[in-house]
C-alpha cells in the first residue's frame, strides 16, 4: 500500500485540479467513509481523500458489512456539490463509470455495471461504491463517496464463503499484482473529469455510457429488497436512476432501492 512518500509522489503527478490535492492516509481505519464524514463536517474542502491499507468496520449498501483486505483500495472522496439530493445520488453512476472506465481501459478486463453501485469483471464483483450525504433541508451539504476496488489479494482465500463465487479482484483476474499508486491515480483523475461533466453537461452523456457496459439490461433479473424481492425484465435505467422492471404479469415497475441479481 501507499507510504506518505509514494502518495506525495502521486499527488506531485495527479493532473487534477481538486480531486486528491489533499490525501489523507491510514493504516487502519473502521471506515474511510466515516473518517471522510468527520472530516466533512469540519470543513473539509472539496476533493479531499482519505485512504487506508485496510477497514476494519467497512460499509455497504443497506449497512452491509464490506470485507476490506489489505491489499485493496478502500477510500473516500468528499465532495461539495450544487445539487439536489435527487440529483447527487447520480453520483453513484458517475463513479461507478469511473471505475470501470478505467479497469477496462488500462486493463483490457470484461467489465460490467450493476445497478446501482457495483462494477463486474467477468459477472463477478469487483468494485463497490457507497454514496452518503449531509443535508440541510433540501440543501446538500457535502457527499461522501466510497470506492472499495479488489486489488492485490485472492479473493477466493480473502472472502467467507458466500461471497467466493460471486466476488473477484484484479489479481485473480490478471494473474498478477497492479501498481495500487497507478490505479488510485488513475481513478482520481477519471472521477474529477467525470464529476466536472455531470456538473456542467448534466446526467445524460454519463448515464448512456454507463448502460453501455449495463449487462444486466434486458436479462431478467431479481431484485432483493428490504421489504420485499421481485423479478422481472430489466428494461432500462431512466434518467432518474431508477431500475424499470417489466414483471411476469406484465406490469412496468420502477425500482428505486434494491440488489439485482440475474435470474438463473
Amino acid at each position: 500500500m501507499p507510504t506518505k512518500l509514494k502518495m506525495n509522489r502521486i499527488q506531485d503527478n495527479l493532473c487534477t485540479k481538486r480531486f486528491g490535492r489533499s490525501i489523507l492516509f491510514s493504516h487502519s481505519v473502521d471506515s474511510t467513509n466515516k473518517w471522510a464524514e468527520k472530516l466533512a463536517t469540519y470543513g473539509a474542502r472539496e476533493g479531499t481523500v482519505v485512504i487506508a491499507e485496510t477497514q476494519t468496520a467497512g460499509r455497504g449498501r443497506s449497512g452491509k458489512k464490506w470485507i476490506s483486505p489489505s491489499g485493496g483500495l478502500w477510500f473516500s472522496l468528499i465532495l461539495r456539490p450544487k445539487l439536489s439530493p435527487a440529483e447527487t445520488v447520480k453520483l453513484t453512476f458517475v463513479a461507478g463509470l469511473a471505475v470501470a472506465k478505467v479497469l477496462q481501459e488500462n486493463f483490457n478486463l470484461d467489465v460490467e455495471t450493476k445497478w446501482p453501485n457495483d462494477v463486474l469483471v467477468n459477472g463477478r464483483k469487483i468494485c463497490g461504491i457507497l454514496l452518503e450525504m449531509n443535508t440541510t433541508g433540501e440543501a446538500v451539504s457535502f457527499v461522501v463517496v466510497g470506492i472499495g476496488v479488489n486489488a492485490n489479494f485472492d479473493a477466493a482465500k480473502s472472502f467467507p464463503e458466500q461471497l467466493k463465487k460471486t466476488a473477484t479482484s484484479l489479481e485473480n483476474e490478471l494473474g498478477r499484482k497492479v501498481h495500487l499508486e497507478k490505479l488510485f491515480g488513475a481513478l482520481l483523475e477519471r472521477l474529477e473529469a467525470l464529476y466536472e461533466l455531470f456538473t456542467k453537461e448534466g446526467f445524460t452523456s454519463i448515464l448512456e455510457e454507463w448502460k453501455k457496459k449495463a449487462a444486466f439490461l434486458g436479462r431478467h433479473v431479481e431484485v432483493t429488497g428490504r421489504a420485499e424481492n421481485i423479478s422481472g425484465l430489466a428494461l432500462n435505467v431512466d434518467h432518474e436512476g431508477v431500475l424499470i422492471l417489466r414483471l411476469e404479469d406484465g406490469t412496468i415497475r420502477r425500482v428505486f432501492v434494491g440488489d439485482v441479481s440475474l435470474r438463473a
